[in-house]
């Protein structure tokens, strides 16, 4: 069973921060300087459980008007199981709620297709981010 919620507390955002360590920095060699940044405090940030476990995680800000959604990830034992889904759908609720219409987010290209079937398309060329390709993708919201 997977359950959405919204980051409230310490233990939640630790949670989320466990995730992305795991995902971003054991699994892709992303520095952990770099991983936790000056963004954090302006971002909502959401978690999805599966049975219970944290997940999956990721969070929002709100750049020049538009919904910029960032560090979405999913352990790999819950991978396919839709929890990625959940992540961007909690994020784009989060965005209606404030009244935004339109989202981005920087895609891993391997990963471009996944945010594709959710209603994104590309709007960059490819780019570097710490060493991982990536392409800039929106969604009218």
């Amino acid at each position: 069973m997977l359950t959405s919620e919204r980051v409230e507390s310490k233990e939640q955002l630790d949670q989320a921060y466990r995730i992305r360590m795991e995902v971003f920095v054991n699994e892709q060699g992303v520095s952990p300087d770099v991983e936790i940044d000056e963004h954090e405090e302006d971002s909502i940030h959401v978690l999805v459980k599966y049975n219970g476990e944290p997940a999956g995680a990721g969070r929002i800000r709100v750049v020049d008007g538009v919904a910029k959604l960032e560090r979405v990830c999913v352990l790999a034992p819950y991978r396919k199981h839709k929890i990625g889904a959940a992540v961007m759908a909690e994020l784009e609720e989060v965005a209606r709620e404030a009244e935004l219409t339109k989202a981005k987010l920087h895609a891993q290209t391997q990963a471009a297709g996944f945010y594709e079937k959710l209603g994104y398309t590309a709007d960059s060329d490819e780019f570097m981010e710490e060493g991982i390709p990536h392409i800039r993708m929106i969604k009218k919201l």
